[in-house]
């Protein structure tokens, strides 16, 4: 992508107002060193020098947004607790419009809590438990979410199997985002079960290919992907069922892997100079991919920009942003 393109895309952002639909969860980190093995058990002892936590999940596709200077305003579930409120106030504070989230009795916010020692994740704990949302709630929130996207320019569905994303919500999403005529982007987990005829943009990692294809799921094999059979099997089964505009696999560090229907399947080069955590990267690309697509970008050039932007945040430590500065940044240096 030439650099002055993007650099119009970027600048395009900022008009751009993003619904993010899903999951959401509270990210906790805690730092430190480790000097000496427990006495009590064979593991590291972790002297801890800092806590910090941050949005994750749903959240951080919408902290993404913000990120690059555009709106993003955020409808999902948080529980009445502590975490809950804690998330719902670190998205206030990071610029995401939080009126669309419902605390809802009963059920409790999602924590991944992870322990860092130099650089190296010792363990991830997660709170996570099975949730149930009411009836009434789900009809609200649906009701809801089809009122933002009459002021929204695209609108990002992200499923993290959590139980936001169900079918009342992706028909909801859908039949409104038609009507505008605006951009949907999904970035699914493992539900085989919606039905999501009519999305524009689906970005699932390799494993989700597979698992929402039906297949046995394997390790991707080395070498191109364009000669992986069972990546092209699960691709066109998809495209098939799902029948999106365009289904972007997200292959780590062989990059991204693109088809349509009609289209013969292409691969974007990774753009990743080092990687320290590939925490969120996932959500990096679909926001920056939706934002693009947004502001009126080709498919080819919202993959290069989210390729890019996931470039930026994995060489960063824990669940990350891109800024617009650094995206360009990347495109230039990649241009070169």
């Amino acid at each position: 992508m030439k650099n002055e393109r993007a650099r119009q895309l970027t600048e395009s952002f900022r008009n751009q107002r993003i619904l993010v639909v899903g999951d959401l969860m509270l990210d906790r980190y805690i730092h430190g060193t480790v000097e000496r093995i427990s006495p009590e058990a064979p593991v590291p002892v972790v002297r801890v020098g800092r806590e910090r936590q941050v949005p994750g999940g749903a959240a951080n596709v919408a902290w993404n947004v913000c990120a690059f200077g555009g709106q993003a305003v955020i409808a999902g579930v948080v529980g009445n607790d502590a975490a809950g409120r804690d998330l719902v106030s670190l998205m206030a504070g990071q610029g995401i419009n939080t009126s669309a989230v419902r605390t809802v009795a009963g059920i409790y916010t999602t924590v991944k809590m992870r322990v860092l020692a130099d650089r190296q994740q010792v363990v991830r704990v997660d709170w996570d438990p099975d949730s149930e949302f009411p009836a009434a709630d789900v009809d609200a929130f649906c009701e809801r979410v089809s009122k933002e996207i009459e002021s929204c320019t695209g609108v990002v569905i992200e499923d993290y199997s959590k139980g936001i994303v169900r079918q009342e919500v992706m028909d909801a999403v859908l039949s409104a985002a038609r009507k505008k005529g605006i951009p949907v982007g999904l970035d699914p987990k493992d539900n085989l079960n919606l039905k999501i005829k009519g999305i524009t943009l689906a970005t699932p990692n390799y494993r989700e290919t597979q698992v929402c294809a039906g297949l046995p799921v394997k390790a991707p094999p080395p070498g191109d992907p364009l000669k992986d059979p069972s990546l092209r099997k699960a691709a066109e089964i998809l495209l098939k069922r799902w029948e999106p505009e365009q289904l972007l696999v997200t292959l780590g560090p062989n990059g991204m892997y693109l088809t349509s229907k009609g289209v013969a399947p292409r691969v974007i080069q990774t753009r990743a100079r080092e990687v320290y955590d590939v925490s969120g990267a996932g959500d990096t690309v679909i926001a920056t991919c939706v934002l693009a697509l947004a502001s009126g970008a080709t498919f080819d050039e919202a993959a290069v920009l989210g390729n890019n932007a996931a470039g930026v945040v994995v060489g960063k430590l824990g669940t990350a942003t891109c800024s617009p500065e650094e995206l360009l940044a990347s495109v230039e240096a990649n241009e070169r």
